[in-house]
């Protein structure tokens, strides 16, 4: 799940912070630049150990400075049939939503467990009409990834399907 990596990539430095703390202005914007990003199959959760590489580069007609930086990246990095634990944060018509770590996964109302289930929009509950077991928020559940879509370009908008359904795991 969580992976530390190194990285190295380009931060761009606007000509309107040319003459402050170089350190201090790289650090910024490679925070800003990177952390919450979805790059490929992982999200960058934190940036740290910043650190400039080599002299920046000046764009002819945009003044601003390319400036390449060499850092450690903590990457959240979901993984298909991976068990995972985590917490409901919202009950709906059609399931529940988990979360774990800093993403949110779709516990399919069909995938909750091998009974019929009646939703209680009041209450917020899952529950299963022969077992009587249910899920209301807050839940702590432990669940298998089933099917990953990340979206880099809106990381809220990311769908992970998850199940419950196998044994240990609920």
């Amino acid at each position: 799940m969580y992976l530390l990596t190194q990285r190295e990539n380009v931060v761009r430095i606007p000509p309107e912070m040319l003459g402050e703390d170089l350190d201090s202005i790289v650090h910024q914007l490679a925070r800003e630049s990177y952390e919450g990003r979805i790059e490929g199959d992982s999200l960058t959760v934190m940036v740290q150990n910043i650190v400039p590489v080599g002299p920046g580069r000046i764009v002819h007609g945009d003044g601003a400075v390319y400036q390449t930086v060499r850092f450690e990246a903590l990457v959240f990095r979901p993984q298909n049939q991976e068990v995972i634990e985590g917490e409901v944060v919202e009950v709906i018509k059609f399931g529940a939503f988990v979360r774990f770590g800093p993403l949110d996964g779709l516990l399919h109302i069909s995938q909750v467990m091998d009974d019929r289930i009646d939703i209680d929009d009041a209450g917020q509950r899952l529950i299963g009409k022969d077992t009587k077991r249910d899920i209301k928020l807050k839940d702590k559940v432990r669940s298998r990834i089933v099917s990953i879509s990340l979206n880099e370009r809106n990381p809220r908008e990311s769908k992970i399907g998850l199940t419950m359904r196998q044994s240990g795991l609920g």
